[in-house]
């Protein structure tokens, strides 16, 4: 209870498998609150009953988040400590309790989050894959231009990118990514913590000929390759192949730079020595380069 006299609402991360991962600061708090709510009564019972741990519960779902919310804030309001736990994992991510959190905030009431597991960052620990800059985008939308607009983002994304996925979705998944992003490597992580847990280090090519010949089963995390600061590059330099060294200088003079920054610039763009390009600005100061139908004066 705060100094207000109204309940906390306490945060609960929960196992993402195994159940002997759960903190001994979540049972404490689980077996002395007021109220328990829960995305699935039924996969939170278990964790319960596995504790010995009886307590009123409260289903807190993605279709009755709005009625419940009200219900849950009245109880903190009272004075009653209630605590949210997720399916699995940490609380608010890629599940309703987000919602319940951003009320809790607006209410002026106090939420407190206990940590524990992660299934997102104990894939990407697995992976394999760069850790030191990574982006969490959790299930891609279902809606066909969301998917697109959100996969062509995606293409862009230098960052290793880590995506979550259902087994009946995640073949359309990876044939999407291999798509939109190219044959980039991914690891492809299922059952985590539990005993089938399985780590597919492949390529997106690889992989979406590995799920035409077998069924994805259990829950998903995909860890992407980012797009290598290289790919920019040669991207660039082809997109250059189509207009001339003098006009290439010519752009960035009529932009502002001086000749010298122009030839600077324009060699870096097409990865060429800066005494070829130089060489090049000699003679159009000679007058004898023409662009289109006009001297290079």
């Amino acid at each position: 209870m705060d100094k207000a006299g109204r309940g906390i609402l306490y945060l609960c991360t929960t196992p993402i498998g195994n159940l002997e991962d759960i903190t001994l600061r979540v049972l404490k708090v689980l077996n002395e609150v007021d109220f328990i709510a829960a995305e699935d009564t039924r996969h939170t019972l278990k964790l319960l009953n596995h504790y010995d741990i009886s307590k009123p519960l409260i289903s807190y779902h993605e279709h009755s988040r709005r009625e419940k919310s009200m219900e849950i804030i009245a109880l903190l309001k009272e004075g009653k400590n209630v605590a949210y736990c997720s399916d699995a994992g940490m609380p608010g991510i890629s599940d309703p309790g987000a919602d319940l959190i951003r009320l809790a905030r607006d209410e002026g009431i106090q939420a407190t989050v206990l940590p524990g597991p992660s299934a997102s960052l104990t894939a990407l620990v697995l992976s394999g894959l760069p850790t030191e800059r990574f982006v969490f985008e959790g299930f891609l939308p279902r809606d066909k231009k969301q998917r697109v607009k959100r996969l062509d983002r995606l293409a862009r994304e230098e960052r290793t990118i880590i995506l979550y996925e259902a087994p009946h979705r995640v073949r359309q998944t990876i044939k999407d990514l291999y798509s939109h992003l190219g044959n980039r490597r991914i690891s492809i992580v299922r059952e985590l913590t539990k005993l089938h847990e399985e780590v597919l280090s492949t390529s997106l090519e690889e992989a979406t000929a590995y799920y035409d010949d077998k069924a994805p089963r259990g829950e998903y995390v995909l860890v992407l390759e980012g797009r290598s600061p290289e790919s920019d590059l040669e991207e660039d330099r082809a997109g250059y192949a189509g207009i001339s060294i003098e006009d290439h200088i010519r752009r960035y003079m009529q932009a502002g730079m001086t000749k010298m920054e122009a030839v600077k610039q324009a060699a870096r763009d097409r990865g060429l020595p800066k005494s070829e390009v130089y060489a090049v600005s000699i003679e159009m100061d000679k007058g004898k380069i023409k662009s289109g139908s006009e001297d290079v004066k």
